[in-house]
């Protein structure tokens, strides 16, 4: 079998095959060397395995090779005009101090004024709190819900930080393992199955990543009343929010009121920099919450914040929407082309900008497969090993956030490369 993995890889080896995860997980698919002074809690949180690759992609850059990216999980679009120059002002008036925990109350009511607009749901601001990007809700509401050695059920693949955040606060992830059969999202039966005396609630994603795919409304209400027959807590990372094409997510909010909901400015609203996000909490978990902020981190940039204000405009709006437009037509090129090349996708992607590829035809080393195609062609995707352990090795990750022209020049050079790769 083709392998370039020595020039690439930082990490472990992922085994030529896994087994099905029905326990509490807590660290890294791996036992790392510990490091003697150091916390067991740092050993066993995983680094980001694309960022090896990517370090690799930007050697090769300098060494003058035109590398294709589709690794990394960023709108290629930057900032829209009107809110960086919202920020800019923001600078100029002198907003560079400290706001309130739960952030500005301009902002706070403008989202909830959002979520009036959008899904008809009427949310106090008070239930609002403004966090440094979509982690600090995920670091608050883990901090909130989750003790030492109690977890809550995750899909397997899912975002990785999920996971070590909940390893932070010394909780744990049950990784519970998903396919196309259920869309790779959790649901009632499979919360029934693997539900213990550890769980306390379950995280789910919609629309997720690295799958793309979208729980509807009757989906959630049916996570929502399996965890609360159970005395569970249901938390809802609604970052991808926005980026939906041919139809618009459901937030969970819309069928239960009591739900947590992760969100962030960085995806739909492209201020992936300006790390800026938001949780939106039951009103009895609000005072705790802000103690928690109030410890953790103060406030969320007060720049960033007054720079936000200017997302729910209708000139911000329009850009968000054209971006949303050319997200679409990028996946509905890049989809049947890797189709075409022997590419599984067996689940059409309804939002974020992902496709999560079964290459099993291919390879049993997905790691050593995107190796291959980023020596060989100067194109870069992820292996699933950052997404989980459930057939990780089977599995690979591209983002379209590239113009199609790029992703045209990124199929052939792929087609290139399957002639050349060994089975």
């Amino acid at each position: 079998m083709a392998s370039l993995v020595g020039p690439v890889w930082a990490g472990v080896r992922v085994a030529a095959s896994l087994p099905i995860v029905t326990a509490p997980i807590i660290g890294s698919m791996s036992t790392p060397t510990p490091t003697a002074g150091y916390s067991r809690r740092s050993q066993e949180i995983e680094p980001f395995h694309v960022m090896s690759l990517l370090a690799r992609a930007q050697a090769l850059e300098q060494a003058g090779h035109d590398v294709i990216h589709l690794e990394i999980g960023e709108p290629d679009f930057t900032t829209a005009a009107p809110i960086v120059r919202a920020g800019q002002a923001a600078l100029a008036a002198g907003h560079t101090r400290y706001t309130a925990a739960r952030g500005l109350p301009a902002l706070r009511e403008a989202i909830a004024g959002f979520y009036q607009q959008r899904y008809q749901v009427q949310i106090d601001p008070e239930r609002i709190l403004i966090t440094p990007g979509g982690s600090g809700a995920l670091l608050l509401a883990s901090s909130l819900l989750v003790d030492p050695d109690r977890h809550w059920l995750l899909a397997d693949p899912g975002y990785p930080c999920n996971r070590h955040f909940l390893r932070l606060v010394e909780g744990a992830a049950q990784l519970v393992p998903v396919g196309p059969q259920t869309a790779y999202q959790l649901t009632p039966e499979l919360v029934d199955r693997h539900w213990n005396a550890g769980s306390v609630g379950a995280l789910v994603a919609s629309p997720a990543n690295p799958t793309g795919t979208v729980l509807s409304a009757q989906q959630l209400g049916g996570l929502s009343q399996a965890l609360k027959a159970r005395g569970g807590h249901l938390v809802v990372d609604e970052i991808y929010h926005g980026l939906t094409y041919g139809m618009d997510a459901a937030s969970v909010l819309q069928v239960d009121d009591e739900a947590f909901v992760l969100n962030s400015f960085s995806k739909y609203y492209g201020m992936t920099g300006w790390r800026l996000g938001w949780l939106v909490a039951p009103p009895q978990a609000v005072p705790d919450l802000e103690k928690l902020a109030q410890n953790l981190y103060i406030s969320a940039s007060s720049i960033a914040q007054h720079a936000a204000l200017a997302c729910f405009t209708p000139e911000s709006m329009a850009i968000f929407e054209q971006r949303r437009a050319a997200f679409r037509e990028r996946r509905d090129y890049l989809l049947p082309a890797l189709r075409a090349l022997g590419f599984r996708i067996e689940v059409e992607p309804e939002g974020a900008f992902y496709l999560y590829c079964d290459v099993s035809a291919f390879t049993d080393d997905a790691q050593a497969f995107c190796a291959h195609f980023l020596e060989t062609q100067h194109v870069a995707f992820t292996p699933g090993l950052d997404f989980g352990h459930y057939r990780a090795n089977e599995h690979v990750r591209l983002a379209y956030t590239q113009e199609v022209p790029r992703l045209e020049e990124a199929v052939a050079r792929i087609a290139r490369g399957l002639e050349t790769w060994a089975r």
